[in-house]
């Protein structure tokens, strides 16, 4: 469970849609990223609509560690290189405007939400030189960063030796800031509803998003904020590459660490802040993540827990107690910035916010900063950076790798299943298994009872495997994730994993057509299998 659970904050439960609407605006996503593009439409007199999977902030921004930094993870070296002198200070001017904009947001609103300002220092390793320090010293500031050295981190117990300081960085509750903006956004006149599956999506003017369970919503724009691209077939995904990230929370007597950000080099490499505890003054929690793996591939998630907590002590002595421990999902994009903008293949009065990087909360109000400017037609310096259209050859090597990394997933159809006999797995527990043709993903509850649904991602057809911490069937490929009963939590699939019968039917329907010619076409083909595999809208 996130540390942010802890507030209990029961205002973020909105009404499911009843019925067919209409508004300037409708966005798909109530996470930081849709709300931000929300308010700041609604403030400048566009009427919105904002349509949530869950309760508002039940995604991304709801297991982040709100770390709200201009130093990114990417490095302005890296960044310099990608996106030339340019790019590397306009990534830096709107990461600082976002700051400044949540700071302003917050203040005007009145939303208490715990932010501050305060330091950020980077590190390396002990026994490392600090030729990385010099090179991303160098590279800040002629990105126009405020940067400088200092001999060391002020820990007591950890001697970081000669670090980066990076002020006026900031953290907030992420979770009491999102029910600001919420309270904020029905004031200026907005709708908000949760537990609306945004299932079909039609470009246009009017645009329309279906719900699943039927109504829709009619717009001039639509705006998808749901954090990996859903409704997608044509790529952008391939440059969009999911991670997860693990956290834990430690109890700590208060005072005992310095306030401030803290990160270090090494990959995967951690990440720390401390947070008030809920309704206690002699202690708070110490914020510390890390432990990164392409999302599907890997099973040591106990582990990773382990040796982060473990890395956590080490530096931390006066840790008494783990509290919370969760993981969230980073979407990273080949070259290290978000995608924000039109959509890229000229769908009709649609934008995109996807791509976080490991900086969800700045990327997200950058998304809304942008996304206002272009649909009120004000423009934005920043547009061109984010172009979800852009082509950045500098990074084709990192794509390259990514695809490859996606298409080795694809020999998970000939590995052998997790399980010979659904009676091997444990209650509370899931495991692949095949029936025939059928790779199936059984899932046996807490009570015995099996719930069985297809293996094979809706998304581009890779095989789920099971994540035992978080109880969920995740993919290897991109990134999707469902839950035990195979219902979808994380994008870009849409849709939920096939109940067996539906699973046999698609297998049963594609044999008797290849069966019937032995000549179809490459292209009829090609639709055939994405019918199977229920790609797009």
């Amino acid at each position: 469970m996130p540390v942010w659970a802890e507030a209990n904050i029961r205002e973020l439960q909105y009404p499911a849609l009843a019925a067919d609407i209409s508004a300037d605006v409708c966005i798909v996503g109530g996470g930081i990223a849709g709300l931000t593009t929300a308010y700041l439409l609604a403030r400048a007199g566009k009427s919105v609509v904002v349509v949530e999977d869950g309760d508002i902030g039940s995604g991304e921004t709801g297991r982040t560690t709100a770390h709200l930094s201009n130093a990114l993870d990417d490095r302005y070296y890296e960044l310099e290189r990608l996106h030339g002198h340019d790019g590397a200070r306009m990534a830096a001017e709107s990461h600082t405007a976002a700051i400044d904009t949540m700071e302003s947001i917050a203040q005007a609103e009145h939303i208490e939400c715990d932010f501050e300002r305060l330091d950020g220092y980077l590190f390396t390793p002990p026994m490392d030189d600090h030729s990385e320090l010099e090179q991303e010293w160098q590279a800040a500031r002629r990105a126009g960063v405020m940067v400088e050295w200092a001999p060391r981190a002020p820990l007591q117990d950890f001697d970081t030796g000669p670090c980066l300081r990076f002020p006026r960085q900031g953290q907030f509750h992420p979770l009491k800031y999102l029910r600001g903006l919420a309270q904020a956004i029905q004031r200026l006149g907005g709708k908000i509803y949760g537990a609306t599956h945004a299932q079909q999506l039609h470009d246009g003017r009017p645009a329309v998003v279906q719900a699943a369970h039927g109504p829709a919503v009619q717009a001039d724009a639509v705006v998808i904020a749901a954090n990996a691209p859903i409704f997608e077939t044509y790529g952008l995904y391939t440059a969009d590459a999911g991670y997860r990230t693990y956290a834990i929370a430690a109890r700590v007597p208060r005072g005992s660490v310095p306030r401030a950000l803290y990160w270090d080099t090494p990959d995967p490499y951690h990440y720390v802040r401390l947070q008030r505890a809920e309704n206690e003054s002699r202690y708070e929690l110490l914020i510390v993540g890390g432990e990164d793996h392409k999302t599907g591939q890997a099973e040591d998630f106990d582990e990773r827990f382990e040796r982060l907590e473990a890395w956590s002590r080490e530096r931390f002595p006066s840790i008494q107690s783990v509290e919370f421990r969760w993981s969230g999902q980073v979407l990273e994009p080949v070259d290290g910035l978000a995608f924000i903008g039109a959509h890229p293949l000229g769908r009709q009065n649609i934008y995109i916010a996807s791509g976080d990087s490991g900086h969800g909360m700045t990327h997200g109000t950058i998304a809304g900063i942008v996304l206002c400017d272009l649909i009120t037609g004000r423009g934005n310096r920043w547009a061109q950076l984010y172009d979800p259209s852009r082509i950045t050859l500098r990074a084709f090597n990192e794509l390259t790798r990514e695809n490859l990394n996606v298409g080795a997933q694809f020999t998970d159809w000939m590995k052998e299943p997790d399980v010979d006999s659904i009676d091997q797995i444990a209650p509370g527990q899931g495991a692949t298994i095949q029936n025939g043709w059928l790779k199936l993903a059984v899932y046996r509850d807490e009570n015995g009872n099996y719930h069985r649904r297809s293996a094979v991602c809706p998304h581009l057809g890779c095989i789920v495997s099971w994540n035992s911490t978080e109880k969920s069937w995740d993919c290897p490929c991109h990134g999707s994730r469902f839950d035990p009963y195979g219902t979808v939590i994380n994008g870009p699939a849409n849709n939920n994993l096939d109940s067996p019968e539906e699973y046999r039917a698609l297998l049963n329907a594609a044999t008797l057509l290849l069966q019937s010619s032995a000549s179809l076409s490459t292209n009829f083909l090609g639709r055939l299998l994405g019918l199977g595999m229920r790609v797009g809208d």
